[in-house]
């Protein structure tokens, strides 16, 4: 089995519902962030954050997905 589908084969994906939306809609008016990207961080912020832990998060705005994730889910970006 190659690298990547190691990496694959240990990635849960998850449906973004209504409440999904709901619920990332709640996260994103408590951490203060606008626009298209936002929301999208914070869809995901919202999926991880159901997540039985230990969870983390491969992302490039770690500064957005530490004020939607708190100190909840490990970040891992640049």
């Amino acid at each position: 089995m190659s690298r990547l589908e190691w990496a694959l084969s240990r990635v849960k994906v998850e449906a973004a519902t209504e409440q999904t939306a709901k619920d990332a809609a709640k996260l994103l008016k408590a951490a203060g962030p606008h626009g298209h990207k936002a929301a999208i961080n914070a869809t995901v912020a919202e999926a991880a954050l159901r997540q039985p832990p230990p969870v983390a998060v491969l992302t490039s705005d770690i500064n957005d997905m530490t004020r939607l994730c708190g100190q909840q889910v490990g970040l891992i970006g640049r």
